[in-house]
């Protein structure tokens, strides 16, 4: 089982960066593939990046490639989310996941993003 913590989110300018961190509890962290999540305001959730377990194949939604990188420690039972060249559409919730065989089991209370024009 995994709990999740998120950080690092806030309030930034147009054209700043912010970087995300999701620590997990439990032993078996690497065994999972991890992704990061948004949700704007009256929106859906939708898909942000996410990485396989030993840190291999990432993945990003169109919207972010180039701008954002997830990346992994696990060792320290942590992914990060680095944005960078922030917009005010990338505004929302950001939550992260632990998938297993293709759905993600474990969500973590989420933290927001504001990014002002």
């Amino acid at each position: 089982q995994q709990q999740l913590v998120e950080s690092g989110g806030g309030l930034v300018q147009a054209g700043g960066s912010l970087r995300l961190s999701c620590s997990a509890s439990g032993d078996t962290f690497s065994l999972y593939a991890m992704g990061w999540y948004r949700q704007a305001p009256g929106k859906e959730r939708e898909f942000v990046a996410t990485i396989k377990g030993l840190g291999g194949s990432r993945f990003y939604a169109d919207s972010v490639k180039g701008r954002f990188t997830i990346s992994r420690d696990n060792a320290k039972n942590t992914v990060y989310l680095q944005m960078n060249s922030l917009k005010p559409e990338d505004t929302g919730v950001y939550y992260c996941a632990a998938c297993r065989s293709g759905t993600c089991d474990y969500w973590g209370q989420g933290t927001q993003v504001t990014v002002a024009s």
